[in-house]
């Protein structure tokens, strides 16, 4: 049976609709930067999710090709992942969804190394006759976080972030978004097929233990 990155670590993939704080380890993704709003028709953001599942899938089907990769199992490719942000703004604002910048991603297995990517950005250049210069190797530490599945639409998702940062300060922590730790999302449902009141999303932000006030 294929691994399924959600099945087998669902601390990451999913949690409940409650928040709660989780210490996320090292990670491996193939990435695609851009900016944009993403609801844009034949925009920059879709077109970045069409490269990223051009690779993935070349890397997932890579011993059809020829390419032995150390390490190989065969996987369920994982869920559409992003980062988000927008200059000068804590978080992100969804009225002015023109001004976001991003980080499209999908999870890589850890068997798969940069040379092995080259190898399938090539590949499928070559297969798709399409050019996936774009895509790159992304290693992400992300540290402590708060995160909490979101379900409803995207523009709903305030409410849960104002709900998660509650919950931090509670614990004695507080976000800690920065240049290098960003809004990130999980995308547990297709947005082509799910009506946006079922749509399911984790949401994650940094967070950092509180310093103690100043007498």
């Amino acid at each position: 049976m294929a691994f399924d990155f959600k099945k087998e670590y669902k601390e990451f993939y999913l949690p409940k609709d409650e928040p709660s704080l989780v210490d996320v380890p090292p990670m491996s993704y193939i990435a695609v930067r851009g900016q944009g709003d993403p609801n844009e028709e034949d925009g920059a953001y879709k077109k970045a999710i069409s490269l990223l599942y051009g690779v993935a899938f070349t890397i997932k089907m890579s011993k059809k090709s020829g390419r032995s990769m150390e390490g190989f199992f065969d996987y369920v490719v994982p869920p559409l992942e992003g980062f988000w942000w927008q200059e000068g703004v804590l978080s992100v604002d969804y009225a002015h969804k023109e001004n976001f910048r991003w980080i499209a991603c999908i999870r890589l297995p850890d068997f798969v190394t940069r040379e092995d990517l080259a190898w399938a950005i090539a590949e499928a250049t070559r297969k798709k006759k399409t050019d996936f210069s774009a895509v790159e190797f992304l290693e992400v530490n992300e540290g402590l976080c708060v995160q909490c599945l979101h379900v409803g639409p995207y523009d709903a998702e305030p409410e849960t972030v104002r709900r998660m940062h509650a919950f931090a300060e509670k614990e004695g922590y507080e976000p800690d978004i920065s240049d290098l730790r960003l809004h990130h999302e999980i995308y547990l449902s297709d947005a082509r097929k799910t009506s946006p009141e079922k749509l399911k999303t984790v949401i994650r932000h940094p967070v950092r233990k509180k310093e103690p006030a100043k007498e």
